[in-house]
């Protein structure tokens, strides 16, 4: 069974409307970039991930840079590795938790700066 911690090692979010005037309706693009999956030890891979928020009109922009640490059994971890190698997708265990993970943290953030979260 396959096992991932999810880390956030930098956020960075900024609201670029002015506070004075009301919001208008906006659309939300967001993207969750998988940047690699490196093999750290027979049972670690690591995967950095890039997660941005964009918001148009430009009312705010949100960036959230992290690693996930996958563990997991020896032949599970070499085939999700391979499948890398191979231009694969990940499995949907790992993403789903990376996303699950800086979703939350970035509702937050939208909260914390008043601008429509990316739900």
């Amino acid at each position: 069974m396959i096992k991932v911690g999810v880390f956030i090692h930098q956020l960075s979010a900024e609201r670029l409307w002015d506070v004075d005037k009301p919001i208008p309706p906006v659309q939300i693009a967001t993207n969750l970039n998988l940047v690699g999956v490196e093999k750290k030890s027979d049972d670690l891979l690591e995967v950095p991930f890039v997660f941005t928020i964009n918001y148009n009109p430009a009312v705010a922009q949100i960036s959230v840079k992290g690693r996930a640490h996958v563990t997991g059994e020896k032949e599970e971890l070499k085939k999700i590795h391979g499948s890398y190698m191979e231009k694969k997708p990940p499995p949907p265990v790992i993403v789903q938790s990376i996303s699950n993970v800086v979703f939350l943290e970035s509702v937050i953030v939208c909260r914390t700066l008043n601008i429509p979260p990316p739900i």
